[in-house]
């Protein structure tokens, strides 16, 4: 019994003396537990991509704290957020989109005609994103002298001009970070999961730098910062697609089947992101509608709701979205009905206590983190009143996204664009309705409101097209 507890203790001290084999060890189990299931495969993943996530996080943050220190309330940083506002949007509508709608199909071409079809397809998406984004990079720029006074209808002619000036500047992000959305679906396709999700921390770190280094470039640094940053993210991705034995070089090869299917699933998607971007923008404007403040205490009120779910959405939609197209490219609908239930428990089992828990502390939090200087106690029970409404949508937001992953690897991307209609209407309804009831507490209470219809909309819908599909 001494011996064999003896030997027990040598071989703890052997892993602490030599952390490389600690390392190896720790990443033998884990390897080990992911090849268990598809379950353990998607936790594995998850864990993964939510832990880059969060350090690419905390060096944006770092990056914001330093931009803070640098410009203050200034009209420059003024004019450069309002420059990134169309760009930022185009991204999530052509980028975001463009993925969504190739990656399902991209992986059934994978896994049913090889790695050659897969590569033509990924070459022809390529070249058609590339002419979208210059397209609509081009018409940005030259309308840009006649939006952004409908934008900025606050800036004098200085500003204003600076503003132009910047999002010009700014227009080659929109198309480097098109292309990097695409890459790093790909990646993920592969379950390329940690460089993928750390990749856009290179962007804030270049930021940093040249903050830091040169601070006579001004408000320019950032402008830089975003363009340097996502080409050296581009070639970091590229390289790492090239060790998949894909190339990222683009190569037409004309709209064969796989390409006009990927084209199909992506017009609702683009109607649908566009719906869904929307509804931010019609809170915002009935909140200014209302007393002085509230469009201000209504961006606080959902500060701290939108990180957890960025960080669970992000990682979990991320990890889940290659192993679904996996399935529903083999038909496995068994393990796809099994990996679904299972999530969806897992998802209401943790995020409905943590609710509650946001919801009873909502005020001290509020207090600790904004409370001081110009945010006055009344300011702290306005916003952790607004703070608590929002937190009401956790679940439906967290659970809502792996129900939207599965309907876009159906490919019936037109569920997801119907339901943005509807959530469009329901929330400018809901917004009046709750606006006279309890104020600007009421738009946060109509986004949860219309979250939870949402989610039980997407639900049914995705039973009957399994049901369908399982059926034909």
């Amino acid at each position: 019994m001494l011996k064999q507890y003896i030997r027990i203790c040598v071989s703890k001290f052997r892993y602490i003396s030599n952390p490389i084999e600690l390392v190896k060890k720790i990443s033998h189990l884990w390897t080990n537990f992911s090849l268990r299931s598809v379950n353990h495969s998607i936790l594995t993943a998850t864990a993964v991509v939510g832990i880059m996530t969060a350090l690419g996080k905390l060096i944006s943050v770092i990056k914001e704290l330093v931009v803070a220190w640098r410009f203050g309330l200034s009209d420059d940083l003024d004019a450069f957020f309002i420059a990134l506002i169309v760009p930022s949007f185009l991204v999530t509508v052509i980028g975001n989109s463009f993925n969504t709608a190739l990656i399902p199909t991209y992986i059934q071409v994978r896994e049913q005609q090889g790695m050659k079809a897969a590569q033509k397809l990924f070459s022809g998406a390529m070249v058609f994103s590339l002419i979208l984004l210059l397209l609509v990079t081009i018409v940005m720029g030259v309308t840009a002298p006649f939006f952004l006074p409908l934008i900025a209808s606050g800036f004098n002619r200085a500003k204003l001009g600076l503003t132009v000036d910047l999002l010009v500047n700014i227009s080659p992000w929109l198309i480097l970070t098109g292309s990097i959305t695409i890459i790093r679906g790909v990646l993920n396709a592969g379950e390329r999961f940690a460089l993928a999700a750390f990749s856009p921390a290179i962007t804030p770190t270049i930021t940093i730098l040249l903050l830091l280094v040169n601070p006579s470039w001004g408000v320019n640094a950032l402008t830089f910062g975003l363009i340097c940053g996502a080409f050296l993210e581009l070639i970091l991705l590229g390289m790492a697609l090239k060790g998949q034995g894909i190339y990222l070089l683009p190569k037409w090869s004309g709209f064969n089947e796989d390409l006009r299917q990927v084209i199909g699933q992506y017009m609702p998607m683009i109607a649908g992101a566009c719906l869904m971007s929307s509804t931010n923008i019609v809170d915002q404007s009935m909140a200014a509608t209302l007393s002085s403040g509230s469009v201000t205490a209504l961006n606080y009120g959902n500060k701290l709701i939108a990180l957890p779910i960025t960080l669970i959405v992000t990682a979990l939609g991320t990890s889940v979205t290659p192993y679904f197209a996996k399935m529903v490219a083999n038909e496995d609908w068994k393990q796809i009905q099994d990996t679904f239930k299972r999530y969806l428990k897992w998802i209401f089992l943790f995020t409905i206590p943590l609710t509650g828990f946001i919801i009873i502390i909502s005020e001290p939090l509020v207090r600790i983190m904004f409370q001081r200087g110009s945010f006055t106690a009344e300011d702290t029970q306005i916003v952790s009143k607004i703070q608590a409404c929002y937190a009401l949508q956790i679940p439906f937001s967290i659970g809502g996204i792996l129900v939207v992953r599965l309907i876009s690897s159906l490919k019936a991307n037109h569920i997801l664009m119907k339901a943005a209609i509807w959530n469009l209407l329901l929330n400018i309804i809901l917004n009046f309705i709750f606006m006279k009831w309890i104020g600007v507490s009421g738009i946060a209470l109509s986004t949860s409101f219309v979250m939870l219809y949402s989610y039980t909309y997407v639900t049914r819908h995705s039973s009957k097209l399994i049901k369908q599909t399982q059926a034909n």
